[in-house]
């Protein structure tokens, strides 16, 4: 087994891993970046629409060339990129399992940064492991990856931003979207992507979910039914949809395995999807140099992952000597406020509510408390 030695290995090649592997390799840090994909840059790489915000956090550049951005500063810090590399484990004394192209080799690193992102959370109904019926995430996948239309005729089942922006594009490469069904009463993503859907005459249906699919071998009909305040369905509501792709947008959850694999304390907060790691403001766990950045922390946009990541690299680099005093302060604080800014306003309230638990339940857990 081939034996690697790296001071901060960064598992995960999305937007928090690239920025985390940069800053952490641009303060001086030897930087191993490990992602099991080919092409580097995680969601970023599919996704073909123009950035909101303010300038740095890339607005008006779309997803991929943002991902191209990053891999170039990962370059140019000169971090050894491992791509095509699972890490599988995580063990005592910082060693990683990885097979890399194939082969099993040991990583051990005096620091851990876990940017493992999100993965789609699934369904089941009557028809739910038909074929036509998939994640919204693989279904941009085949249309902007692969430039395979998943199908002709589309239900998308969620009204977040993923379920509106993934609706948009398979419209773009030429499917018709034969409706938006959403569980609850309202719309859940920006309403520019709501927007551009019902000018191009697609039909929402609020308080509506699946109540079955159904076809011949495959994907032809999707029962839709309305449903009550206490999420029941409503008896003699239903309709029936042509259609052969479904589309299943009900969100994401972190992928923490490695982080559990560590012993770090975690914490439940449903608004981020589940079971998080506690950390603190330097984004590093209960585990003593092991950092978590971007999805794995909470799901939330790519800008607030590449922040976090920049918060991670910093932190494990100076943990390790590099980089202090009045300029490592001020950057740290420049992240901080960038990250106030994107959870900022009304929409931003639970997140900032739910990072304020995770640093709490990391103090308490370092003071002997526990996490919850």
């Amino acid at each position: 087994m081939k034996k690697l030695r790296t001071e901060v290995a960064v598992v995960g090649g999305g937007p928090a891993g690239l920025s985390a592997a940069a800053e952490a390799a641009r303060a001086g840090a030897k930087v191993l970046l490990i992602d099991e994909n080919k092409r580097l840059g995680g969601q970023l790489v599919k996704q073909i629409h123009k950035f909101f915000g303010s300038e740095a956090h890339h607005a008006g550049v779309r997803g991929y060339q943002i991902a191209r951005r990053l891999l170039r500063d990962v370059e140019d810090a000169g971090v050894t990129v491992a791509s095509n590399a699972l890490a599988y484990g995580l063990f005592p004394e910082k060693e990683l399992g990885v097979v890399w192209d194939g082969k099993h080799c040991q990583v051990s690193a005096e620091r851990i940064v876990l940017a493992a992102g999100a993965k789609e959370n699934y369904l089941a109904f009557p028809g739910s492991t038909l074929p036509g019926v998939m994640g919204a995430g693989a279904a941009q996948t085949m249309a902007n990856i692969n430039r395979v239309l998943p199908g002709r005729r589309i239900v998308m089942l969620g009204s977040g931003n993923v379920g509106l922006i993934v609706s948009y594009q398979l419209m773009q490469a030429g499917a018709d979207v034969v409706a938006v069904v959403e569980g609850a009463d309202h719309i859940g993503g920006y309403g520019v992507h709501a927007a551009k859907l019902r000018r191009a005459g697609v039909p929402f249906y609020l308080s509506h979910t699946v109540k079955r699919a159904s076809g011949d071998g495959a994907l032809a009909r999707v029962e839709i039914v309305q449903v009550g305040k206490n999420w029941q369905s409503i008896p003699g509501t239903e309709l029936t949809l042509e259609a052969d792709t479904l589309c299943l947008a009900a969100g994401l959850n972190p992928m923490t395995e490695l982080a559990w694999m560590a012993g770090c304390a975690f914490l439940y907060l449903p608004a981020f999807g589940g079971h998080v790691p506690a950390h603190d403001a330097k984004m590093e766990t209960t585990v003593p140099g092991v950092y978590v950045a971007g999805d794995i922390t909470g799901v939330e946009e790519a800008s607030t992952a590449m922040e976090e990541g920049r918060m991670a690299g910093l932190s494990a680099a100076e943990s390790l000597g590099y980089g202090a005093g009045a300029a490592l302060d001020a950057e740290r604080a420049a992240i901080q406020r960038r990250l106030d800014d994107l959870r900022a306003g009304e929409r931003g309230a639970i997140r900032r509510e739910s990072k304020a638990r995770q640093t709490a339940a990391a103090a308490d857990q370092r003071q002997g408390g526990g996490a919850t």
